[in-house]
């Protein structure tokens, strides 16, 4: 008899968390509950990774992850639970959105990225036993920490849980391990026995008088890591796998034009090539790295080139813990050699820029200052658009300028976030908010002339002043200077179509999807391609392209209501009715067809034919009133 191939397994603690309540809130709010879920998800994808953690699971509401250690699992339960304790802080009761851990350790079965098995399982079902915002071990896990934490666990006894024959003998987390400001080391040390303290004391002065013989370059690493700068980073040579020596220059021009890239990135430090590179070929710890070098972040890849495809692996790694933060994967044809590379490196920029503001944005500092508030307002930005979203990245930034005046990328990004609420229809005070955007953009120009920000931010208040054919120049400048800026070439397009140039508009669009396709405004771009595609008569493409936009953002007024036309066009009036009575209910622009024609969109005479023969009539079709 031939026997089956091996199953492959490994030990793991299994973290498994799910929302309490989670259909009442989503019949209550779907909107407002699933922007709380996504900002409670960057919690737990933060505190997993910091904690060693692995997610390999999600569904909805539930996030499930594998640890190597019990002990890191138990403590990123707790951190989890305190950090969304202060998520909830801010919500009214009702609104609050509790989390239920439970945790066992034991043999999984591995089949590719997931796990499987009794432990998975047995995690699920302790995670049900959990009260909300509560946390549920196993005895297994409860073994494995011992008195390693201090925390105490009131038995619930062996329990019955679906599916799993045996019973499961079940602890309940009764008191927090300690302040959610305390690292995980920091908390196993406090536990150590205090004479551990005068130990290390007295090593410290005997280290101290004897300082003359340590090595100055040692002090020097350890000093710059408590110091390292913020957005401090290295790019490491990237490994070749293509086992093919010509293939180094491709491998080694990836690496050189990353560190070209993220130099761009406003407050950044980024090591220069000839250092970077003495690490090449070398296997070197990522917490070495930060110590020799006085850095936060690295960032290491692999490019594997055969015949026409090029696949690169990239991970973001916490170089004080050696968490790795973020990866990606790009796979790539190759045509015009320097055109992929260009692509697939400003594409690792952009969502570098994105995962470096989260990262800082997610530590705590006792005092923040200028520049930790203007990286939560640069956080704050990288959620789906939202009227929250954007009111409380302004609270941010106009923080920041409280602090430090003078700070011109927080008083650029005001004016972004400004003008930007503007024209995505989510102002009170639309007038208001475009003065003062414009008058922070040109004090942060004068400041800063070579600024990409400022260009793109002086463009966006162009647009919104319905001059596209002066924004168009302001977004390439921003391009010149920072080709990672995926929105400007966004706006390069949509200013075409809206100045009447037809050609080239929505290929310019589609290049920013390529280069962003997790940009929080991928709806908008999705809805702009719909937009002009359902004006110019293509209505079977145009629904495509704008229910994708509703897939990623269902809260914009005007995807609702091309939608109701694109519908309305086909025949299908009850859907019709129904986006737009979705779009008269988020914008009071869609009341009636006389304030739909006011827009700008509509001024130029090419564009307002279009619309007069394949939008507003459809709009009628819909239920729209005249006036």
């Amino acid at each position: 008899m031939t026997a089956g191939p091996a199953v492959a397994r490994k030990l793991a603690a299994i973290f498994a968390a799910d929302v309490a309540e989670y259909s009442r809130l989503m019949g209550r709010d779907e909107v407002g509950t699933l922007r709380r879920l996504q900002a409670c998800r960057l919690v737990l994808d933060r505190l997993i990774a910091e904690h060693h953690g692995r997610i390999f699971n999600t569904a909805g509401d539930s996030v499930v992850a594998d640890f190597a250690s019990a002990l890191d699992a138990v403590e990123c339960a707790v951190a989890v639970q305190q950090a969304i304790a202060k998520e909830n802080a801010k919500q009214p009761p009702d609104e609050q959105m509790r989390f239920r851990i439970g945790i066992h350790v034991g043999d999984a079965i591995v089949e590719g990225s997931n796990l499987y098995g009794d432990t998975v399982n047995i995690a699920a079902r302790l995670q049900t036993l959990a009260q909300p915002g509560g946390v549920c071990i196993s005895g297994a896990v409860r073994e494995q920490i011992g008195s390693r934490l201090p925390a105490a666990f009131a038995s619930l006894g062996e329990q019955r849980v679906k599916n799993i024959a045996d019973p499961v003998r079940v602890f309940r987390l009764e008191e927090s391990i300690g302040s959610a400001d305390r690292a995980p080391a920091a908390r196993r040390r406090a536990a150590r026995p205090l004479f551990l303290g005068a130990v290390a004391a007295l090593l410290v002065l005997i280290l101290a008088g004897a300082g003359w013989w340590l090595r100055p370059a040692g002090l020097m690493s350890i000093g710059r890591l408590n110091s390292a700068p913020r957005l401090s980073m290295v790019v490491l040579p990237f490994a070749n796998l293509s086992n093919d020596p010509e293939q180094e220059y491709f491998v080694d021009g990836i690496t050189d034009d990353l560190t070209t890239d993220l130099s761009r990135i406003q407050g950044s430090m980024v090591i220069a090539r000839n250092t970077a590179f003495t690490y090449k070929g070398k296997h070197v710890d990522a917490r070495k790295i930060g110590r020799d070098l006085g850095v936060r972040y690295a960032l290491e890849g692999s490019v594997q080139r055969a015949a026409n495809e090029v696949r690169i692996n990239v991970q973001l790694v916490d170089a004080t813990s050696g968490a790795q933060l973020w990866a990606e994967r790009f796979d790539r044809n190759i045509g015009d050699l320097l055109a992929v590379q260009n692509e697939i490196t400003a594409r690792i920029a952009r969502a570098l820029q994105a995962q470096l503001a989260i990262a800082e944005a997610g530590r705590l500092v006792a005092h923040p200052d200028a520049l930790d508030y203007t990286l939560r307002g640069r956080a704050e930005l990288t959620k789906p658009i939202a009227r929250e979203t954007y009111d409380e990245a302004v609270r941010d930034f106009e923080t920041a300028l409280a602090l430090d005046p003078g700070l011109a990328d927080a008083r650029a990004r005001l004016a972004g976030v400004l003008v930007v609420r503007v024209l995505d229809e989510l102002s009170d005070f639309p007038s208001l908010d475009l003065r003062r955007a414009r008058d922070l953009d040109d004090r942060a120009l004068a400041a800063a002339p070579n600024s990409a920000l400022a260009h793109y931010v002086k463009g966006q208040v162009l647009r919104a002043e319905a001059r596209c054919a002066e924004a168009i120049p302001e977004y390439e400048s921003a391009i010149a200077l920072d080709r990672s800026r995926a929105p400007a070439y966004a706006h390069v397009g949509w200013c075409k179509f809206l100045s009447g140039t037809l050609d080239g508009a929505v290929p310019a669009i589609e290049q920013a999807i390529r280069l962003s396709p997790h940009e929080p405004g991928i709806a908008v771009w999705y809805g702009r391609i719909g937009v002009m595609e359902l004006l110019q008569g293509h209505t079977d493409t145009a629904l495509l392209r704008l229910e994708k936009a509703r897939s990623e953002n269902p809260r914009l007024p005007f995807v609702h209501a091309y939608l109701a036309a694109a519908y309305a066009r086909k025949g299908d009036t009850e859907r019709a009715a129904e986006e737009l009575g979705q779009a008269q209910r988020v914008s009071r622009s869609y009341a009636n067809l006389a304030t739909v024609k006011k827009s700008i969109w509509y001024d130029n005479a090419k564009i307002r034919a279009l619309a007069e023969v394949n939008y507003f009539p459809a709009l009628r079709l819909a239920g729209m009133p005249e006036n």
